[in-house]
């Protein structure tokens, strides 16, 4: 449970292991720093595997096997695998050690082809690149979700309504799947979900997807109150003009939806976010989650304040830590240092990296069908960033989903008119001018599926007035 336990191998868990009579442990995507942990688990007789691929320490700990693509000296070409594919790893390895062969049995070959899907999820969710090894994972997972998912994650996919889709994206993975299981988690049922993927029992299966279904709106209303207090804090407590990084607490948060706000921070103020949940009683160590920006590496920033904190471990862009509330003042001023000596002068730049000025009339669905050629999109190849000059509101935008949180519009530009939403950015119509104004707008195509339908749709990433003497659209 990652509310009581924290995020990795913790001593009192392997304790209650060896007390039940466990004699293996088998660890998945964390393991690699705990030293403490590993000396603990063999003086209790158990034997310990370790797969992870956050970023090692000096000193690696006892274990019998480390299985992790980043291990110094270790040679393998693709350190970019996450947790769920090394333990994937593990599992092809060990299928073909019980075949005594390369080449697997048939039963496991199957069992193999299945598994994808479930490497090719916590892939997307990680938000690892996808690049290299993970683009093969992750198209052959999504197939294999396709034609043959699990019978739990096959009624979750019926409750989103995807049945008629010809295709699954990484995307719908992201914002659909991922957010469902990764809810039981952060509200302390991750057990829920595991049930969920391995269930056989058809009315358990939906029982669950039910209740992840409803997990989830509760994460999304507790990370929207926790976000709106965030920001205040931050306006009244962070020089946001000459801080560099953000370092935020409260004993009113829970930290399983820390780590998804210090993301949405990180987009809005473009530096480094610790977001701290602590303990209301202030007994416990608080818990922090921390996020960046391209440059800063979490990692190491943590490293150098390591003797104000309890514990910490991550990796460059997503890190997690345990700190005594009485060392928040001490630790502020050190991130907030480091972070300002790895960032050097200069300011932080929010500028988009567009690639093409395309017409709205050139996005047809056979053109874009082409650029879904490119997929799967993600961290380290993200969809094409788009710019069309002189477009405009057919009509006024609305809000849409939980909160009005999200915006919809519809954009036209000679004659051709198309949907646009922006995720998370409500306030945008109120912002925007009023229908008929020229505007420029950044985005990224896409196909949205709703049953048998596919049409193109863009998603907005930003905006601004058209210059001065632009003609009408």
């Amino acid at each position: 449970n990652r509310l009581s336990d924290g995020y990795g191998l913790n001593i009192p868990a392997l304790e209650q292991l060896a007390s039940r009579g466990k004699r293996l442990v088998v660890s998945v995507d964390c393991g690699i720093g705990s030293v403490e942990a590993a000396e603990r688990c063999r003086q209790l007789g158990m034997g310990l595997v370790i797969t992870d691929h956050h970023q090692a320490g000096p000193t690696l700990p006892p274990a019998d096997a480390i299985v992790h693509p980043g291990l110094p000296g270790s040679g393998y070409p693709f350190p970019g695998l996450c947790g769920a594919a090394v333990a994937y790893k593990l599992a092809w390895g060990l299928c073909q050690r019980a075949s005594g062969a390369k080449r697997v049995s048939p039963a496991m070959r199957q069992f193999l082809l299945e598994a994808t899907s479930l490497a090719a999820i916590g892939t997307i969710a990680d938000m690892v690149p996808l690049l290299d090894e993970n683009r093969p994972l992750v198209w052959h997972g999504l197939k294999s979700l396709k034609h043959r998912p699990p019978l739990g994650l096959a009624r979750l996919m019926r409750l989103l309504d995807w049945e008629g889709r010809e295709e699954l994206s990484a995307e719908d993975i992201a914002f659909g799947l991922a957010p469902r299981l990764n809810a039981a988690g952060r509200l302390g049922q991750a057990q829920l979900g595991i049930e969920l993927m391995t269930t056989e029992d058809i009315q358990r299966a939906d029982a669950l997807a039910e209740y992840l279904n409803k997990l989830n709106k509760d994460r999304e209303t507790l990370e929207r109150s926790t976000y709106l207090a965030a920001s205040k804090l931050a306006a009244s407590q962070v020089d946001l003009d000459n801080d560099p990084a953000l370092v935020l607490a409260s004993p009113g948060w829970h930290a399983g939806v820390i780590g998804i706000v210090a993301s949405r921070l990180v987009e809005k103020y473009q530096r480094p976010v610790v977001m701290i949940a602590l303990d209301p009683i202030g007994i416990q160590p608080g818990q922090g989650s921390a996020r960046t920006v391209g440059g800063i590496n979490l990692h190491a920033a943590l490293a150098a304040c390591s003797d104000l904190l309890v514990s910490h471990g991550g990796h460059a862009a997503a890190a997690g830590l345990r700190i005594e509330e009485r060392n928040l003042p001490s630790f502020r001023e050190a991130f907030c240092e480091e972070v300002a000596r790895m960032s050097g002068p200069g300011e932080r730049s929010q500028e988009l990296t567009i690639d093409a000025e395309a017409p709205l009339g050139l996005l047809d669905l056979a053109t874009v069908t082409q650029i879904e050629r490119l997929a799967p999109f993600g961290m380290g190849n993200p969809r094409p960033l788009l710019a069309s000059n002189g477009v405009s509101l057919a009509e006024p935008p609305k809000t849409m989903g939980g909160g009005d949180r999200h915006f919809a519009g519809q954009f036209q530009q000679h004659g051709v008119r198309l949907r646009g939403i922006a995720f998370g950015q409500g306030e945008w119509v109120e912002q925007m001018p009023p229908a008929g104004t020229p505007l420029d707008v950044v985005y990224r195509p896409v196909i949205n599926q709703f049953r048998q339908m596919r049409r193109v749709e863009l998603h907005i990433v930003d905006w601004r007035p058209a210059a001065p003497g632009q003609g009408s659209p």
